[in-house]
């Protein structure tokens, strides 16, 4: 891990097109200003684990859930 020191006001970049300024701090509390590309997604850590977590439990199909599909799927037709 990388560690940095910065001060309100003060900015790193992450390549050429990603500026994360310091907004201000307050206690324990930093507040980050980010600028970043419009194509580029910007999550919370605990949201994007998440998201990962999901998307894990999504690709983990079994052939019974391909079985069930197809038999709905020619239910349906009938």
């Amino acid at each position: 891990m990388l560690i940095l020191t910065r001060r309100p006001g003060e900015s790193l970049y992450l390549g050429e097109n990603i500026r994360i300024t310091v907004l201000g701090i307050q206690g324990r509390q930093v507040k980050l200003g980010l600028d970043v590309p419009a194509d580029t997604t910007v999550y919370r850590e605990e949201v994007y684990k998440r998201v990962i977590e999901e998307n894990r439990r999504a690709l983990a199909t079994k052939n019974e859930d391909f079985m069930v599909a197809a038999e709905l799927w020619q239910a349906k037709k009938s």
